[in-house]
């Protein structure tokens, strides 16, 4: 997978101040708009947000990689320009309307309910589902990932 010069040069600095042995996964922003990726970017930077949530039929017509514990990824901006390094802490796959209220307290958005959680995520994969073909029902398998901030610039 081709990375831009910006995105390679800004992992290459990460691993030499991290001390970081190998590759990255994958390059991408929270979210499916500039708005919502600089927003959840901020969250991740602040330290609200440390959990994300991926519906597996997405990943799969997207062609996305699963991440798996240990794995980096460099978390993009609205601009599509590299302002992180997150690891992945924690895996696991259940349905839509099985993720509880801690997970929901990990994405931090909003009040970090599990209302409005559910309310947030049906929105996007409702989106996402448009764009993609599928209709989004909640009992759908998801992915919820945990992760820790390990780098950024500013």
């Amino acid at each position: 997978m081709g990375h831009s010069e910006e995105v390679s040069s800004f992992w290459e600095r990460a691993k030499k101040a991290m001390g970081i042995n190998g590759d990255f996964v994958d390059a991408w922003g929270f979210g499916d708009n500039p708005r919502l990726k600089d927003e959840l970017l901020s969250l991740v930077l602040e330290g609200k947000k440390t959990g994300t949530t991926s519906l597996v039929k997405e990943n799969e017509l997207e062609g996305w990689p699963i991440n798996k514990v240990g794995d980096y990824s460099v978390i993009l901006d609205g601009l599509d320009r590299p302002r992180a390094v997150i690891q992945t802490l924690s895996v696991r796959r259940c349905r839509f309307d099985e993720v509880d209220a801690e997970h929901a307290f990990i994405e931090g958005e909003d009040d970090r309910s599990l209302a409005s959680f559910a309310r947030e995520h049906r929105k996007y994969w409702r989106r996402s589902g448009e764009r993609l073909g599928y209709a989004f029902k909640d009992d759908m398998e998801v992915i919820l990932e945990s992760f820790k901030l390990v780098y950024s610039e500013p």
